[in-house]
């Protein structure tokens, strides 16, 4: 390896002498080159160097980093993708949870309806029954009234004519006849008939 590096410092030797031989811009570089105390030599052993360090730094660090890098990105980017179905999922399940609230606060409000519907009805019912009921007591207590009306009615004229019978006996100062007492009876019961 020696030897190449001795080889290239040969050529750079021969090239600095021809580069002397073509005049002033020639001169220029190489007292630049000699104001910076750069060796030919030196300089291309350096650039191999470099080049060596740069391979091996490529293949054995840098590499493996970048592939680590790599694989880092691609988990965030599994990651964040990951993370976007999840908020998506999360999304849908609140909407479908809405969906779900708002569907079973509407079969409550039908239920409430319905129980409403129901209740008046009943109340309805229980009214037309209670009326119907207070019909049919009314009708009754109308009926025992007039039963009762006509069984009154009835002892007023036996005793009406009980008392035309007696006071007739009083005013005529005479027992009367089962016949008298029936004609008197008749005559009294139709006079009462009439009011």
């Amino acid at each position: 390896m020696f030897s190449h590096l001795v080889l290239l410092a040969q050529v750079a030797g021969h090239t600095t002498a021809a580069a002397t031989a073509h005049g002033e811009a020639a001169t220029g570089i190489s007292k630049i080159i000699q104001d910076f105390g750069i060796s030919w030599p030196f300089f291309l052993a350096q650039v191999l160097n470099f080049s060596v360090v740069a391979l091996i730094l490529w293949k054995f660090a840098f590499k493996p980093i970048v592939a680590t890098l790599d694989a880092r990105q691609q988990k965030i980017a599994s990651g964040l993708t990951y993370a976007e179905e999840m908020q998506a999922k999360l999304a849908a399940t609140a909407q479908e949870s809405a969906q779900l609230i708002k569907n079973a606060q509407l079969d409550a409000q039908k239920l409430v309806e319905e129980a409403r519907r129901s209740a008046k009805e009943f109340a309805e019912k229980q009214q037309a029954e209670a009326v119907s009921r207070a019909g049919d007591t009314l009708a009754k207590a109308q009926i025992a009234i007039e039963l009762e009306h006509k069984k009154m009615l009835d002892q007023a004229r036996t005793e009406i004519a009980r008392l035309v019978i007696k006071t007739t006996e009083q005013v005529l100062a005479k027992k009367l006849t089962d016949a008298d007492r029936a004609v008197y009876n008749e005559a009294a019961a139709r006079e009462l008939s009439v009011l």
